[in-house]
Parts: C-alpha cells; structure tokens; sequence
C-alpha cells in the first residue's frame, strides 16, 4: 500500500512554473524528506495536497482516494508554511475548535503532544494573540497530530522552535511512523531532514531534481572546508581523497569535499594547523552538485 502517490503534478502561476512533472510516493511509516529553498514548490505541493490549490495537470492520490476529495483528508494531519490562527480564541478553544471538524477521530494524541511540546495550561488559557510566534506554532502541531493521523503533510514544521522543541518535535514524528503513519517533511534546512528521513526528493524551481535515500545524497554532501596552516600547505593537498576542488592563498586554503572527510582529516594530522573550519554541508551546496554537472536525478 502507499499512503501518498503524486504524479506528474504541474502547477503555473501565469509565467511563473511553481511545479512542473513532479512525482513521488511515500510507504506508511515512512518519513519521507521533501527539500528544497524557498520558492522551490514545496509549499505549492502540499496546498495542492491539502485541497487549497488545484494542480493544473498531474494526480495525487492519499490513502487509496484522490487527494482532491473532501474523504481523503480525513485522516490527514497538516500543517501550513504559513499558519495563521485565530488570534482571540485561547489556545485550549482552538484546539477543541479543530478537534470537532472530525467528530469520528477524537483527539487521543492531545496531551502527549501538550507534554512532549511543553505546552502548559497557562499557555493554552491565554489568547493566540499574546502567545509568542514559537508558541503558535507548537499548536499548529498539536491540531494537526492530535487526532493521529495516517498521513501527515507538513510544510516546515519546525520554524520558530528552540532547540530542545525541535528535537522533542522529531522524536513525536519518529513515534507516529513507528506506529504506522506516513509523513511527507518539508523543510529548506538540510540537517533536519538527514536526521529523521530515510528518502528525500530534492526540488529546485519546481522540478524533481533528486530521488533517492538519504544515504546517497550524503555521499554528494558537499563541505567547504578552510584551513590555515602554520607552515607551507602540503602539495599533495589537492590530490586528497574526496577533495573536489582546492584553492589556496598563502597559508589558507578552501577545500570543496565531498562524502568521506576522514582521507583529509589523515593528512591534516600530519601537519601543523592554525585554524580549522569544518562545517556542517549546506543545502546550497547540494544544489551546486545537481545544477552545476553534477548526476542526473534519475542516477
């Protein structure tokens, strides 16, 4: 069975391609990454999804029914991008308002998400006006997982969450796919995705570039390293096991590596180094691979 199957999906706004050809399906329990920057489609995909917006050519099907009847967002959880809430309810009449659009499905999941997502009653007495930005969202969650949903959608879930609710946030969503559910993750930021998906598709302007496991696109991670040395940079530097591209100034050099850091790491050892910058590989860097020679996305 799969949960979500999106097929061909188009989408124009006038001259604008939001999405062009864009398929992919997601299993039930599986998280399932859709990355991209800002203004890639990812957005467009899950308002088509969500029944707000109508894909001008293209099918999406969740649950075994067409993702543009009322019965098939039965039990689908979302969230929006963009959510915008009823800023004079307090947080516990909004959450009971959202729970009584689906009488069926009781909100059996409500007080272990308030818990996990330290969501206190003082919160929830107040008005959604006078909660903070990070706040608001941790009820956007709590509506759309409360009634456990088989399919989630969610359009960058974690923005305006501290660290330690963003961790709490992808332990819930790693509990909800043990139990079965299917969750379609959009995000922009890299790291996020790498730690609880185990397929991504990569989307820039509206097409498919990417399909595969997270695995192999680590493997075409790529990351600027930058060094000083203290002595002559090593001749040898360039010709290093996964480094892509060396270039050199003086004492510094930048270093484009891709995959396995550990044959650079070797041969630094054996020098004397003034500083090292490591960090982690940027989403940017990504998309360098795919629109600059790299493999096709059908590779």
């Amino acid at each position: 069975m799969v949960a979500l199957d999106v097929a061909g999906l188009t989408k124009r706004y006038g001259a604008v391609r939001a999405l062009e050809q864009v398929s992919f399906s997601v299993a039930p329990g599986e998280i399932f990454g859709y990355l991209g920057p800002n203004g890639a489609g990812k957005t467009t995909t899950l308002r088509i999804l969500a029944g707000l917006v109508r894909a001008d050519a293209g099918e999406a099907r969740m649950l075994d029914r067409p993702a543009r009847a009322a019965a098939a967002r039965a039990s689908v959880g979302y969230l929006p991008g963009d959510l915008k809430l009823y800023g004079g309810m307090t947080g516990s009449a909004l959450l009971d308002l959202f729970a009584r659009f689906r009488p069926a499905q009781p909100p059996v999941l409500r007080a272990r998400l308030l818990d996990a997502l330290a969501l206190d009653p003082r919160d929830l007495a107040r008005r959604v006006k006078f909660l903070s930005h990070g706040t608001r969202q941790k009820l956007g969650i709590v509506i759309a997982m409360q009634h456990d949903p088989r399919l989630l959608l969610l359009d960058e879930p974690t923005t305006g969450l501290d660290p330690l609710v963003q961790m709490a946030f992808r332990d819930l969503v790693v509990e909800r796919a043990q139990h079965g559910a299917a969750v379609l993750f959009s995000s922009h930021v890299l790291s996020e995705v790498e730690a609880v998906c185990g397929r991504v598709a990569v989307l820039g302007a509206g097409r498919l570039l990417a399909l595969e496991s997270v695995d192999v696109l680590r493997g075409r991670m790529v990351r600027r390293v930058r060094v000083r040395f203290r002595g002559a940079p090593p001749p040898t530097l360039a010709d290093t096991p996964g480094v892509a591209g060396c270039e050199l100034a003086g004492l510094d050099a930048t270093l484009h590596v891709r995959g396995d850091v550990n044959p650079l790491l070797r041969l630094l050892a054996r020098h004397e180094i003034e500083r090292l910058v490591l960090p982690e590989p940027q989403l940017e860097d990504i998309f360098f691979h795919y629109f600059a020679g790299g493999r096709d996305a059908g590779d």
